[in-house]
């Protein structure tokens, strides 16, 4: 059976998967829908969802159109989620392999670098580092990534553990095969599946990170993003539901759809554990 067919037997990675393609598409299509900055004042304040054509999820406190902020903020939230993973993994595997197949001293090293990130709690070092380096997306995708790949790291680390004395590592070993080659192609391709579950549940992960950001005023103050809308709004949610609403809401779909994803893509790549999971 095909890694598609395993996937698709996972209706609720399929679910995900048409819930996340539809949040892509949704950013692709913001600047031919709203080509105008999601900051522009566009009417009224307060305006309630559907009380004017044009508005389908009203106005936020400054006359700016929800709509708008919500299609723009789809971009900033993938960019930041994808980004801040894809630096994280360059961190982590690295790390993690070089423990893993070297281990001794170099493995204690590595991993007492990576317990020294672990202790202390990953949203008040987010919140230190952009502090430090000013918001903006190049800060907080680097904060993000800092606080990202000790699990990745220690993942890849066991993987390599476990492989590096099987019998195609030790034959490649006899045929004088470098330690850099037995790395990069004898054990890291048995080590993927793994890291891309990990990596689509990191994703998920950063952007609920970005969104506690910039709710907490942490963001980019030049870009639009979803957390920023729930932070602008936070005092009058009273007033104008929607306003927190409709962010949250996409916030949610998106987190739930990688994460079902993720689900399905563990099944799909480990066949035997979703057969005893079932």
């Amino acid at each position: 059976m095909s890694f598609f067919a395993r996937f698709a037997q996972n209706r609720g990675a399929l679910v995900g998967l048409v819930i996340l393609l539809a949040i892509v598409l949704m950013a692709i299509l913001a600047p031919l829908l709203y080509p105008d900055s999601p900051w522009r004042m566009v009417q009224r304040p307060f305006l309630p969802p559907l009380e004017l054509e044009g508005f389908p999820l009203g106005t936020d406190t400054m006359g700016r159109d929800v709509a708008a902020g919500l299609m723009h903020g789809a971009w900033v939230s993938l960019l930041i989620g994808l980004v801040s993973t894809a630096v994280a993994l360059l961190i982590g595997v690295p790390l993690g392999a070089v423990a893993g197949y070297y281990g001794g001293l170099i493995d204690d090293a590595l991993m007492r670098f990576t317990e020294f990130f672990q202790t202390i709690p990953n949203f008040a070092l987010a919140i230190v580092l952009v502090a430090i380096m000013q918001p903006s997306v190049v800060s907080i995708v680097l904060a993000i990534a800092i606080v990202s790949w000790p699990p990745v790291a220690r993942l890849v680390r066991a993987e390599f553990m476990s492989l590096r004395h099987r019998e195609y590592v030790e034959a490649a070993r006899l045929v004088g095969q470098t330690h850099r080659t037995i790395i990069l192609r004898q054990i890291l391709p048995n080590t993927l599946s793994p890291i891309i579950v990990l990596a689509s549940l990191m994703v998920a992960t950063a952007i609920l990170l970005e969104s506690a950001l910039s709710f907490l005023g942490l963001g980019d103050p030049n870009v639009m993003s979803w957390g920023y809308m729930i932070g602008a709004a936070r005092t009058v949610i009273r007033q104008a539901w929607w306003l927190s609403f409709f962010p949250g809401v996409a916030i949610l779909l998106t987190v739930l759809a990688l994460n079902l994803v993720g689900e399905g893509l563990d099944d799909a790549l480990n066949p035997k554990l979703a057969r005893e999971r079932s």
